[in-house]
């Protein structure tokens, strides 16, 4: 087995490899409250005493904390190939032992700033077998989870953040507060990145713990959200009439928060799955009619909310033959927005809606609207779709025509022959 500080060496070697190769201009200009006295170039005169170099500790303890703060600022500049080599320089030469930990979890995040995710866990693995005992270790185990999630490689980020917790517990470390956030850190994180995974069972499992846990350092109002996006991917009846209820609270506890628009869609979409189409209905116009005010922090986000939730929920309520209350919603979306992009397929719905309620003028007058737009719709900039919809609109609109004629004569045929008076036989026997 290679001894600890031989595998430091070799780390630093191919860090230093990495650093040599780079391209980066190495003149950086530093502002610093700090004067650095000027190179004299070894000029020596006899008339003056030369000073000698002193190499006591306090002075050898400046010098490198200078270079520390060289490199943190490097890194903060966004040169974190600079801070690299500097790090390393301070690992190579006689620093003391607290000025090379500092120095190798520095080289940790400089490594992740450079985007090298495997160099960085070489160092934060180095870091955790030089200093287990260490205050710090379960920031680096943290740390270590987050870079583990961002890799991709979630297995190990969980067992990272698993062992936050027990490596906290273990060294009953001062700073209690300190280390008792690690700790839910750890825990939301883990939640996280089930939730990231898609594994909406852990991560309503762990949301719901966390919630309990009622700690003043948790963002429960995000917490409560990815809670209720977790059980809203869930198909169980319990689990839809627990998302019914967390989604109401929501909006009843935080009613101008920015993700209001997704929970009112998800609180739709539950009451549409246990069959109250009445309270959907409700909640989807309710969306829909939100007045500009509330949508002004983020337009954008409510305008996708309200389309994609009159969208789904109409579609399904037409599928299902709930025509008036479809209806309604078609009628709300053609409002939104009148560039013919949006409104037109808005109320070709709203035609075929009254196609099936039989109210063949309305549904004529509504298709009227769609071609009085031609020149729009069909122009050179237009999408071919939209074209298609104008055809497919006339179309509709003459066939009405047609079929109104055709019943009107069908009704004055049914009359005619209703009065028409019997035959007289002129043929009768004398």
């Amino acid at each position: 087995m290679i001894p600890i500080r031989q595998s430091l060496f070799v780390l630093l070697a191919s860090v230093l490899g990495a650093a040599a190769q780079s391209n980066v201009v190495t003149n950086v200009v530093m502002e610093s409250n700090m004067m650095v006295a000027p190179d004299l170039g070894g000029i020596t005169s006899s008339n003056l005493v030369q000073a000698t170099h002193s190499t006591n500790a306090e002075e050898e303890a400046v010098r490198f904390q200078l270079q520390m703060d060289l490199a943190i600022q490097q890194r903060h500049d966004k040169n974190p190939t600079l801070a690299a080599q500097t790090l390393i320089n301070i690992l190579q030469d006689n620093a003391g032992p607290e000025f090379k930990r500092k120095a190798l979890f520095e080289l940790a995040l400089a490594e992740q700033d450079k985007n090298d995710f495997v160099k960085a866990q070489q160092v934060y693995s180095q870091y955790m077998q030089r200093y287990p005992e260490d205050p710090s270790a379960p920031e680096v185990l943290l740390r270590q989870g987050l870079l583990f999630r961002q890799m991709g490689v979630n297995t190990l980020a969980i067992s990272k953040f698993y062992s936050v917790m027990s490596t906290a517990l273990r060294l009953r470390l001062d700073k209690f507060e300190y280390y008792k956030n690690l700790v839910l850190q750890a825990q939301s994180e883990i939640a996280d990145t089930y939730y990231l995974q898609g594994q909406f069972h852990e991560s309503a499992d762990f949301y719901t713990r966390l919630l309990k846990a009622d700690s003043p350092s948790l963002n429960k109002q995000q917490i409560e959200f990815k809670l209720i996006r977790s059980l809203s991917y869930l198909t169980n009846q319990d689990e839809t009439l627990e998302t019914i209820n967390r989604s109401q609270k929501f909006l009843d506890s935080f009613p101008n928060d920015s993700d209001v628009p997704e929970v009112r869609f998800i609180l739709a979409s539950s009451y549409k799955t246990v069959g109250r189409n009445s309270d959907a209905l409700k909640q989807v116009l309710l969306l829909l009619q939100s007045q500009q005010e509330n949508a002004k922090g983020n337009p954008e986000l409510w305008v996708y909310w309200q389309r994609r939730a009159g969208n789904e929920i109409a579609n399904q309520l037409y599928k299902e033959a709930d025509y008036l209350d479809a209806l309604q919603i078609y009628q709300s979306l053609a409002a939104l927005d009148t560039t013919p992009a949006w409104q037109a397929p808005a109320l070709y719905q709203v035609g075929l809606v009254y196609e099936q309620l039989q109210q063949w003028q309305r549904a004529s007058d509504t298709y009227s609207q769609i071609t009085a737009r031609r020149t729009e719709l069909t122009g050179t900039n237009a999408p071919p779709s939209l074209s298609s919809l104008c055809e497919m609109a006339q179309w509709r609109k003459d066939y009405i025509a047609w079929l109104q004629k055709a019943r009107g004569a069908e009704l004055e045929f049914q009359h005619s022959n209703l009065y028409k008076p019997p035959s007289t036989n002129t043929t009768a026997a004398r």
